[in-house]
């Protein structure tokens, strides 16, 4: 999967916090994001009087239109890695939060199906 491919995924299934997502769908776009939003805010303009956040306030529209794709896509990056959405809430610790969700985030695919039934071994019978 290509960025191309991973972008347009994401952005098709933006609301969709169901299903899950790899790997490669994940960091595609999370790369697509960053460089959409440094390219966003190379484009304020400095003048003689002061500077022109025009980058900026494009980067911040950026944002907020990306929001809840960004969030479907790192809930669906979750369930593929066997995590529960709740995982979220790690980023409210201010540095160690954003490292542990980036660490589950990078997990690989966990098979989360149905969990199998035990065999149970029959108790011997006393003769």
């Amino acid at each position: 999967m290509n960025m191309l491919h991973s972008v347009t995924a994401v952005l098709r299934k933006y609301a969709d916090f169901s299903g899950t997502a790899g790997r490669p769908e994940f960091w595609w776009f999370a790369l697509f994001s960053v460089v959409a939003h440094v390219a966003l805010n190379a484009l304020n303009i400095f003048t003689d009087q002061g500077t022109v956040y025009l980058g900026a306030s494009l980067s911040g529209a950026f944002g907020v239109a990306v929001l809840i794709p960004t969030l479907a896509v790192t809930v669906r990056r979750l369930r593929d890695a066997g995590r529960s959405w709740a995982e979220l809430f790690w980023l409210l610790l201010p540095i160690a939060g954003l490292i542990v969700l980036i660490v589950h985030l990078a997990e690989p695919h966990r098979e989360t199906g149905p969990i199998p039934p035990q065999v149970i071994a029959p108790s011997p019978v006393a003769t």
